[in-house]
């Protein structure tokens, strides 16, 4: 049953009984759905804890203010007071862990451990430059030269796949996002960390996770898992499950 958190404008699911121990958030374009499984098992060893929908995904709102993980992380920090006793163990997937990570630098008090799975928190290379023809398009838009309705074609024909799918505020939250790098929030990190990937993830490569640990300055643990992909809350549930019982010991 879903229940609002913080502000009342974030919304989760809790399984299991007692104080919540552990806090999962998921990856962009998904919802706290993804962790369903994950959270049913550990609900039955009897450990509690949340799913939040992140704002713009699920149940939640999308957010007023344009921003990238930094701007998510002031408003998921709130919910993380309100729903738990303590600190808890934040598990974080792709966007998520992104979000996950500056809420563990900036507020340590709400963060027993950080468990982070395929997020893309350092930039391995220079970003790809747009496409000439898009480049074009864009400078005679931004002259007046050309309208929105042909500058939107473009958009849909250059862009990725997540920012056809977004629109409005969430398509302005994705470009942030993807702009962000967090070498300084990995440097201030305080509590222990630990890293889950798949061997065969092509959207955040293991190179990623270990650039990401060696910018550490805390006990971090790294799990590779052969032949998984970029999905870990839904493809390797099990081995999941089994880290967070890890950092939970």
């Amino acid at each position: 049953m879903l229940r609002a958190y913080g502000d009342g404008n974030l919304f989760g699911e809790p399984y299991g009984v007692g104080p919540v121990q552990v806090v999962w958030l998921h990856g962009w374009g998904r919802r706290a759905q993804d962790f369903d499984e994950a959270a049913t098992r550990l609900a039955e060893r009897g450990v509690a804890s949340v799913a939040l929908d992140l704002p713009g995904f699920g149940s939640s709102s999308p957010p007023v203010v344009a921003g990238g993980a930094r701007q998510y992380a002031k408003l998921v920090a709130p919910a993380l007071a309100d729903l738990a006793d303590g600190p808890v163990v934040l598990v974080g997937h792709s966007f998520g862990g992104r979000v996950a990570t500056v809420i563990a630098a900036d507020h340590p008090e709400l963060v027993r451990s950080l468990l982070l799975t395929g997020v893309p928190l350092v930039r391995l290379a220079p970003s790809v430059t747009s496409p000439r023809a898009f480049r074009a398009i864009r400078w005679l838009h931004d002259r007046g030269m050309i309208d929105e309705r042909r500058m939107e074609a473009a958009r849909q024909k250059y862009g990725s796949a997540d920012y056809r799918a977004a629109s409005g505020v969430m398509r302005q939250v994705l470009v942030a996002t993807v702009n962000e790098s967090y070498e300084d929030e990995l440097d201030r990190i305080t509590v222990p960390v630990a890293l889950v990937w798949g061997t065969n993830d092509r959207e955040v490569p293991l190179e990623i996770a270990r650039r990401s640990a060696s910018l550490l300055h805390v006990p971090c643990t790294m799990t590779t898992l052969d032949g998984v992909g970029h999905l870990v809350p839904v493809d390797a549930v099990a081995a999941l499950v089994n880290a967070v019982l890890e950092v939970l010991r």
